[in-house]
């Protein structure tokens, strides 16, 4: 099967999981050479997640140069890039233009910066807040006590182009699926209370069934799409 067999065969999986025709499946591409996504375009796949700033700008900037023209005329065709590593507010300025979802935002600073960068730009934005629900020092994020802070933050750190899309949780580090489903009800819990317009993102590889059991929007898939990465 070439890349796009495979993620559109997941994302067939994924639906049938969910119940829920309305599922995001992103083709994690980090570590992958842009041949790859290439191909992976060529066969239909339009949205790749990044974890590194350099390497998506780099990635994309090789898609404006080959396919911009198709895209001009057929909006449909153009690749969207989500940002799925922790925000850093060093980062920002790289971050808009590039990357339509940030998944990983955390910290208030870089959601102040990011707010302030699209608005300056006037470039579109979404994003995910980032919730530590695993409460493991190694995760990023906000914690369940932040949640009346972040509520106030919303209207404050949200404007015509930067705009909130939902939340976003990992499972714990170990894989334990019974600590994993806690988390991601946890987190499908926080978003019905406070948040009934926004997605959810969660799910990897190794548990985003679990994930589209508790009602996850958007899962994040490389390994099964791409094959193995070169991290040398």
């Amino acid at each position: 099967m070439n890349f796009g067999e495979k993620y559109f065969s997941l994302l067939e999986e994924a639906k049938k999981i969910s119940g829920n025709e309305n599922v995001t499946l992103v083709a994690v591409s980090k570590k992958h050479p842009f041949s790859s996504l290439e191909s992976a375009y060529e066969q239909g796949i339009r949205i790749f997640g990044e974890n590194s700033v350099q390497e998506g700008s780099s990635k994309w900037n090789e898609f404006e140069k080959n396919h911009s023209a198709k895209w001009q005329f057929d909006p449909s065709q153009k690749p969207i890039f989500h940002h799925i590593g922790p925000l850093q507010s060093g980062n920002i300025k790289k971050v808009v233009g590039v990357f339509g979802f940030v998944h990983g935002l955390g910290s208030w600073g870089a959601w102040k910066d990011l707010a302030k960068r699209a608005l300056t730009e006037q470039v579109k934005i979404q994003y995910f807040l980032q919730f530590n629900l695993s409460k493991e020092d190694t995760k990023h994020g906000f914690e369940e006590s932040d949640l009346d802070t972040v509520l106030k933050s919303l209207l404050e750190y949200s404007n015509e182009y930067c705009s909130f899309a939902g939340l976003m949780t990992m499972g714990p580090s170990d894989g334990d699926p019974i600590l994993t489903r806690k988390v991601f009800k946890e987190l499908r819990m926080i978003r019905d209370q406070y948040f009934s317009n926004g997605l959810l993102s969660m799910g990897m590889s190794g548990d985003y069934k679990i994930a589209l059991e508790e009602g996850s929007n958007l899962i994040r898939i490389g390994t099964a799409i791409f094959g193995e990465r070169n991290y040398g």
